[in-house]
């Protein structure tokens, strides 16, 4: 059964254009009774910017106001996209009292300066993953979500895939027995295809606060297996090239995860891999789970059926992009799965452990 949310960077973008009528697109039913949610972007110089306004204009209850970004020429050629103002200045866009809130798309050294501002003002806050550069400034932006009570999430859209989401639910009500060992991998062929030769080349530049292959997925990887089995004790990891395309960026890697519950965990990720056969498995003592080219494979005796002979296909619906939660919990709706700035600096701050394991070759306590 194929998910209509697909957790590759490539893969994600032909399922955006796949469902431009579908179930991304369409507005709540009530859209034509509300006023239309008015959202600004601070920075649009991600990978994802393009597809994000896709969603968002393909939307009837949201419409673009603002586009900031410290490149003009950028902001001006992302504004006529959308039909909103280039703004001259973040001051310009927070002090427009029609924006509730924020799309933060910028290079990742800006995400602290920009989301703080934006929660300063009152802003509602969805920001690009990874939230920070590092913990502290993750931390920071983190905290000062929480002081000024806006909403938060980010791109953490492996939540919302039908088949993790039943995996999660399998998990929750013991039917794998105690867990073992756990896996997950997010992968693509950015690197092979020149993906960052050009207008994306910053997503390869420290100076910019790019992280590298690794960390740039790795942290959806990462936060899958904490979503589902809890806070981190300690890393061990390994980080390299492959081709040396952009220097000084690394292009892949892997990590060893020792969970707070006793089970370990193992994540791989990078931008040199045209294809992921094993993307996720959770291996407990009453049974297991594996994505397996992309088909949830499932053995329990506690589920009628479940043998893993064939691939599993009674899956639960999805929720929306988190963008698109984004949009709806800001129009009002309740109760969605928003992820918390507190988690998504747990995140950041687990994949600097990662990496200085990968420096100084050992074990890393996560304090």
């Amino acid at each position: 059964m194929n998910d209509r949310h697909s957790t590759t960077r490539r893969g994600f973008a032909k399922t955006v254009a796949a469902t431009a009528l579908g179930a991304w697109t369409a507005a709540p039913s009530a859209a034509a009774e509300k006023p239309r949610v008015a959202l600004a972007l601070l920075g649009a110089a991600h990978i994802h910017t393009p597809i994000f306004l896709q969603m968002l204009q393909s939307r009837d209850d949201v419409r673009i106001v603002h586009v900031w970004d410290h490149d003009a020429g950028r902001a001006e050629r992302w504004a006529r996209q959308c039909n909103a103002r280039p703004a001259r200045s973040v001051q310009e866009v927070l002090s427009d009292r029609d924006v509730a809130g924020v799309v933060v798309l910028s290079e990742t050294l800006l995400h602290a300066d920009l989301a703080i501002a934006a929660a300063k003002a009152k802003k509602h806050l969805f920001v690009e993953k990874p939230l920070g550069v590092g913990a502290a400034d993750a931390s920071q932006i983190a905290e000062a979500v929480e002081k000024s009570g806006v909403l938060f999430t980010t791109g953490y859209h492996l939540r919302t895939v039908p088949k993790y989401l039943f995996i999660k639910e399998n998990l929750a009500k013991g039917h794998f027995g105690k867990i073992v060992r756990a896996h997950c991998s997010v992968t693509n062929d950015c690197v092979l295809q020149g993906a960052f030769d050009n207008e994306f080349r910053w997503t390869t530049d420290r100076k910019w606060g790019a992280l590298g292959g690794f960390a740039d997925l790795g942290t959806h990887a990462l936060d899958a297996l904490m979503w589902m089995l809890g806070d981190v004790e300690s890393v061990a990891a390994e980080v390299r090239t492959v081709t040396n395309r952009y220097p000084n960026c690394d292009e892949t890697g892997q990590a060893m995860i020792r969970f707070a519950s006793g089970a370990t965990g193992t994540i791989a990720a990078g931008w040199v891999e045209p294809d992921n056969p094993v993307s996720f498995s959770i291996v407990g003592t009453e049974g297991h789970a594996v994505v397996f080219n992309d088909r949830l494979h499932l053995r329990t005796k506690k589920v009628p059926g479940a043998d893993g002979a064939r691939p599993w296909g009674k899956l639960p619906p999805g929720p929306d992009h988190p963008l698109l939660q984004f949009v709806g919990a800001v129009s009002g709706e309740k109760n969605l799965p928003l992820v918390s700035a507190r988690e998504a600096a747990a995140r950041v701050k687990v994949m600097e452990a990662m990496y200085l394991a990968a420096r100084e070759r050992k074990w890393v306590t996560v304090a």
